[in-house]
C-alpha cells in the first residue's frame, strides 16, 4: 500500500500525552519522579530578580560622591522598607540635615562612589509552574522542572489565542454546524470551557468573558474580528500571551467553518470532564498548535490506532490547508507515486482526495494536513 508522511493535526480518542513543565530560570523542583499530580499541583518554583530603582544620593544630599559612604545608614544587601532612611547629611551643629528615604520596599543592592548613585531592588517576583494536566511525573529535570505524563483525549487546533486554562467541558450547541451565539451563554457557563460548532462572533466572545467563561473551542472565527477583540494586529508572532480573559481554540480555521464531526462528537462525549486547554500557536519553524487535553485515567477505553502515527495512506482523513479547497475535509482516495506538473510548472507529489459530497480533487501533498484519529 502506498503511504507518505505529512504534518498531522491530532484528534485522538485516547493517547499518552507528555507535557514538559520547565521554569524560565533555575529554581527548585517540588515533586519527585513517580508522584501523582493534579493539574493545579505546583511542581517547581523560582524567583525572578525584582525591578531596579536608581537613586542619586549625592544630588539629594548636595555633597560629593566620595563623602556618601560615611553618610550611608545601609550597607549592600540590607533590607529596606518604603520611606526608610538610607542616608543623612551631618548638617550644621546637628541641625538642618538632609535625609534620603527609600522610595520602595526591597533591598539596598549597591552604591557607586563615582556617580553617587545607589541601586535599590524591589522584592523578587515569585514564579511557579503547575502540572497543567492530571497525571504522573515521569521525569525530573534537576533545578528546572518535570515531565508529566497522562492518558488523555487530545485535540489539536489550527489557531488559538490565550494561555493555559482549565475548566469542565460544556457543550452548548447541538451540532457541529451550529453557531455558538450569545443567547447560549448563561450563568451556568461560568468557569467552564465551552464547546461550540461552526462559528463565534466577537460580541459572543465578549459576553463569554463577562460571564466568566474560561475557554472556548469552536470551528471558526472571523479574522477581522480578531483585531477587534485583541485591539491590535497579531502579526506573525507566537500567540498564547494575550490577556483577554479567555482562551480561544479554533479547530478548523478562519471563517464560518463547521467543526469536524469526529472532533465535535469526541469533545461532546467528554461532557463534564476537566480539560486543560492552551491557545498558544506558532506557524513558523518550530510549529506550536493550540490544544485541548482531557485526562481520562484508566476507566476510558480508547480505540486502537488505525495506522502508524504520521502515515498518510489511502483512506486517511485530511484537511486541505490552501486555496482553492481551503478548509475542506475529505479522505485520501489515491496516492500517485509519480510527480505531476502544477500550473506554476513545478513538479510535485500529489494525492487525490474525496470530499464528503463525493467530489474529488487532485492537490499537492504539501497542501493537506493529516487528521490523526
Amino acid at each position: 500500500m502506498a503511504f507518505a508522511y505529512t504534518p498531522g493535526l491530532r484528534v485522538a480518542d485516547v493517547t499518552t500525552v507528555r507535557k514538559e513543565r520547565r521554569l524560565p530560570l533555575k529554581g527548585r523542583v517540588l515533586v519527585r519522579e513517580g508522584a501523582d499530580v493534579d493539574a493545579e499541583t505546583v511542581v517547581a518554583r523560582t524567583e525572578l530578580p525584582g525591578n531596579v530603582k536608581m537613586l542619586n544620593i549625592a544630588n539629594i544630599l548636595g555633597v560629593p560622591p566620595d563623602d556618601i559612604p560615611e553618610l550611608l545608614l545601609k550597607k549592600e544587601g540590607d533590607p529596606l522598607s518604603e520611606n526608610e532612611t538610607i542616608a543623612q547629611s551631618r548638617g550644621l551643629f546637628g541641625l538642618f540635615r538632609n535625609t534620603v528615604r527609600s522610595p520602595i520596599e526591597g533591598s539596598f543592592e549597591s552604591f557607586n562612589k563615582v556617580t553617587g548613585q545607589a541601586v535599590l531592588r524591589e522584592p523578587p517576583i515569585p514564579v511557579t509552574i503547575d502540572a497543567y494536566v492530571k497525571g504522573r511525573v515521569v521525569e525530573v529535570i534537576p533545578d528546572e522542572g518535570v515531565v508529566v505524563e497522562t492518558r488523555a483525549t487530545f485535540v489539536q487546533g489550527i489557531f488559538g489565542i490565550g494561555g493555559e486554562v482549565r475548566g469542565f467541558l460544556k457543550t452548548v450547541v447541538k451540532s457541529p454546524d451550529q453557531e455558538l451565539t450569545s443567547d447560549l451563554i448563561d450563568a451556568s457557563c461560568s468557569g467552564r470551557i465551552l464547546v461550540g460548532g461552526s462559528f463565534v462572533t466577537v460580541a459572543t466572545l465578549r459576553k463569554a468573558v463577562s460571564a466568566g467563561v474560561k475557554g472556548m473551542v469552536v470551528g471558526g472565527f472571523d479574522d477581522r474580528d480578531l483585531k477587534d477583540f485583541l485591539g491590535y494586529d497579531l502579526g506573525v508572532a507566537i500567540t498564547g500571551h494575550e490577556n483577554k480573559g479567555i482562551t480561544l481554540v479554533l479547530t478548523e480555521g478562519f471563517g464560518r467553518m463547521n467543526m469536524a464531526r469526529a472532533t465535535f462528537d469526541l469533545l461532546r462525549s467528554r461532557e463534564g470532564m476537566l480539560a486543560s486547554i492552551n491557545g498558544a500557536t506558532q506557524i513558523r519553524a518550530g510549529v506550536i498548535r493550540p490544544e485541548v487535553v482531557i485526562p481520562v485515567g484508566d476507566e476510558v477505553q480508547g480505540k486502537p490506532p488505525s495506522r502508524e502515527q504520521g502515515a498518510l495512506v489511502t483512506g486517511s482523513p485530511v484537511r486541505v490547508i490552501r486555496a482553492p479547497y481551503f478548509g475542506r475535509l475529505g479522505r485520501v482516495s489515491a496516492l500517485p507515486p509519480e510527480l505531476q506538473q502544477l500550473e506554476t510548472e513545478a513538479h510535485v507529489r500529489v494525492l487525490e482526495v474525496e470530499f464528503g459530497d463525493g467530489s474529488r480533487a487532485v492537490v499537492p501533498r504539501a497542501n493537506v494536513e493529516l487528521i490523526e484519529e
